[in-house]
């Protein structure tokens, strides 16, 4: 059993380093896209309060 231990920190790490870039990656993304997608959710918002 404590053979199987290196292996699971090295499992937990891998798996920890994976969330983190796609964390980077989505922030990044939004950072692009979130600003055109409240753009558009705004005019879109805009002509349903005008009606």
């Amino acid at each position: 059993m404590p053979q199987m231990a290196p292996l699971m920190w090295s499992y937990l790490f891998l798996y920890f380093i994976i969330v983190l870039i796609l964390f980077i990656t989505m922030n990044y993304f939004m950072k692009i896209y979130y600003p055109s997608l409240t753009s558009k959710f705004m005019k879109f918002y805009f002509k349903l309060w005008k009606l």
